[in-house]
């Protein structure tokens, strides 16, 4: 950065950190404080330790959140990559219509999710009362309309993304293998896989991102029922901090070790697929 640059620098970047600071640091700080703070504004805050904590680890309703979207975000993960995976294989392959069916599948991401939950809860429950049941007599409905839906709506942008890194594997080095003899399995095993190891990267961080913070398709589709068992994480914080009066610092509190259990299993998984694009 030569000298003219530098004398510049803080005018072109000052706006982006002051709003950084206002919209985020700030509010994440202030967000900390009042998860050890008993409060129903942040003016009457009073500083109570950790019993926020306590009583949220303490609270059936928040592990059952826990382990439900655990239990969502492992299946679902699997499910849209390798699904998202298999179409952008299908859709790089020389065939017709290629870009008419990558605009279907793209589509789904473009709803919103209140209203994704909604067309879904009137689909499943159309097709479950075939059988006289719904999804709120079993929360097994309701964990596989989430699963199904989420599906529905990211498998297509993911997709996107694994076809733009398959469009950088050279077909001259597969064709190389296949001359040497490979099979379709360890083309892709030993080549395709590995090349597009940073596409990997980047659609694991950002469905187990989506799998972990899904609230709207949640409230729409199942609305925690039955009897909670079907509640994510975020409608279960939401549910504290909104829905209890006086419980707004165990909400909090909630929050913060929300945003603790994403960022550590984003991070580690940053770490495990970064390792292994060097490697590959």
């Amino acid at each position: 950065m030569n000298q003219s640059m530098k004398k510049y620098f803080i005018i072109f970047v000052g706006p982006t950190l002051a709003a950084f600071f206002i919209a985020f640091v700030i509010p994440f700080v202030m967000g900390l404080y009042l998860s050890f703070c008993d409060f129903t504004t942040v003016t009457n805050a009073a500083f109570v330790g950790l019993s926020n904590y306590v009583t949220a680890f303490t609270n059936d309703g928040f592990i059952n959140a826990l382990w439900f979207t655990i239990k969502f975000a492992v299946v679902a993960v699997i499910t849209i990559n390798v699904c998202g995976f298999a179409l952008a294989m299908l859709l790089t392959q020389k065939i017709r219509g290629t870009n008419i069916f990558r605009t279907i599948f793209f589509m789904p991401n473009l709803i919103g999710g209140i209203v994704l939950g909604y067309i879904w809860q009137s689909m499943i429950n159309g097709v479950l009362s075939k059988f006289g049941v719904t999804m709120l007599i079993d929360p097994a409905y309701g964990y596989w309309g989430l699963i199904i839906l989420m599906n529905w709506q990211l498998i297509g942008y993911i997709m996107v993304i694994y076809i733009a890194g398959l469009q950088n594997v050279s077909p001259d080095l597969i064709e190389a293998a296949k001359i040497d003899g490979a099979t379709p399995w360890e083309i892709l095993r030993k080549i395709t896989i590995p090349m597009v190891m940073p596409s990997i990267t980047i659609c694991l961080f950002l469905t187990i991102a989506n799998a972990f913070k899904m609230f709207d398709q949640n409230l729409a589709l199942t609305g925690g029922g039955p009897s909670q068992k079907t509640t994510m994480l975020a409608l279960d914080i939401y549910e504290t901090f909104y829905g209890r009066n006086g419980f707004e610092g165990v909400g909090q509190a909630k929050a913060v070790v929300f945003f603790i259990i994403v960022t550590g299993i984003a991070m580690a998984q940053l770490l495990f697929t970064r390792r292994k694009e060097v490697e590959s």
